[in-house]
């Protein structure tokens, strides 16, 4: 045990998340078909296998020619369409129809816009402006990509644009980790499954289905276990259903109460603690451990508190960063934009703070309701703010950091 939760205070937020992430599991490479990679992160550059365009292409639709041979007229000789080229020559003062995204023929240099034509029967006439420069209107061989450059780096997040550009580049399969094995346990005595009646001390259990959704950022295989009860071989229990788990991350009882049995637990089950406590609010019961199996890489233990507002941003700000570093992000950590605020801000306290708030695209809301036991402020929400401890009070149309929720904090 590496932490004595009496006498060390609550780590800072970078070095509680630098020191998480310095345990994250490498997982094992795999080779998945590109058009399955989204949300993946690349194991290995990807490199362009061809050149795009492999021949000059038009951008418009037009007449190909030669530019010697202004301000004309010509005569059309054939058609160049995407897919099918013309497969002739053009000589002087002759013209091929041409499409957008067609090959360029042997001997033009220029495409005239089908609007700055006339035509009659195979005479094309000059009626606009000709492209300046001549090669306006032309995509030049490699103007996207050469063979043997490269496209994509290690850690790239895999998104639509990212596997077209693969499948562009003449790849069939790419090499991402495979996805992470998670086990989200629900802890409280309080807690009742889904459709059970509940009791006037009863509440349902939904962090577990909130964690498991905000893990969907990531490429994960979630199993959930709960809700446990409050008891110490419960606990066990649950951490021994969850060992072949990469990562477990675990909900409720990490605090400091009687009932709080989750650090107990884990150290019976053959656990170390890394750390506990981070200076943040809401949050800051939380707990990070890791457990050696044999024959694998070890397991890396999340526990965060109990209150839902709590557990999702505690889940925003570690959970989905070490799921990111897991799958072999480049950049694990969850990236703020600055917004003004609509309203003022008051001072803050002696920990960091994450505001629940809305954000209209132009200027970020603060929720009047910051209780970290309420849900309805969280489910308003798509932003948290950034408070820094001890901040002064700020007025309305003050740039504060934050961060995006529907995006998982990575755009």
């Amino acid at each position: 045990m590496t932490d004595t939760p009496t006498k060390t205070p609550p780590l800072p937020l970078r070095t509680a998340q630098e020191r998480l992430l310095f345990l994250a599991p490498q997982l094992p490479v795999e080779h998945r078909a590109v058009a399955e990679c989204g949300g993946f992160y690349l194991a290995h550059p990807v490199t362009a296998r061809r050149t795009q365009p492999d021949a000059p292409l038009s951008a418009m639709d037009g007449y190909a020619l030669c530019a010697a041979d202004l301000p004309g007229p010509w005569t059309v000789i054939g058609e160049s369409a995407a897919g099918h080229p013309f497969t002739g020559r053009i000589g002087s003062k002759q013209a091929v129809r041409i499409s957008t995204g067609a090959c360029l023929p042997d001997g033009a240099d220029m495409v005239l816009l089908q609007e700055d034509t006339a035509r009659e029967g195979d005479a094309v006439t000059l009626t606009g402006t000709p492209p300046s420069p001549v090669g306006r209107h032309i995509r030049p061989e490699g103007m996207d990509f050469l063979a043997d450059t490269p496209l994509l780096g290690v850690g790239t997040r895999i998104g639509p644009a990212q596997i077209a550009l693969a499948i562009a580049g003449g790849h069939q399969y790419l090499r991402v980790r495979r996805p992470v094995r998670l086990a989200v346990i629900d802890s409280g005595d309080e807690l009742a499954g889904p459709g059970k009646p509940l009791q006037p001390h009863q509440i349902p259990a939904s962090n577990g289905p909130m964690l498991a959704a905000l893990a969907a950022f990531c490429p994960v295989d979630v199993t959930r276990i709960g809700p446990v009860p409050d008891r110490l071989d419960a606990l066990v229990a649950a951490l021994d259903q969850a060992k072949k788990a990469d990562i477990i991350v675990t909900s409720g009882g990490a605090s400091v109460g009687d009932h709080d049995l989750i650090r107990p637990a884990l150290e019976a089950a053959g656990a170390e603690i890394d750390f506990w406590r981070v200076g943040i609010k809401p949050g800051k019961p939380l707990l990070v451990g890791r457990r050696q199996r044999s024959g694998a890489v070890a397991q890396v233990i999340l526990g965060l508190p109990g209150n839902p507002a709590s557990a999702f941003v505690t889940g925003f700000l570690f959970m989905l960063p070490l799921l990111r570093a897991a799958s072999g992000a480049a950049e694990p950590l969850p990236h703020p934009i600055r917004a003004p605020l609509t309203g003022a801000m008051a001072a803050g306290g002696g920990r960091m703070e994450f505001l629940r708030a809305y954000w209209d695209g132009r200027a970020v809301a603060l929720d009047p309701l910051q209780d970290s036991g309420a849900l309805t402020p969280l489910a308003r929400a798509n932003a948290l703010v950034v408070r820094e401890a001890g901040a002064a009070a700020v007025p309305a149309g003050t740039d504060v950091p934050v961060y995006l929720l529907e995006t998982g904090g990575i755009a």
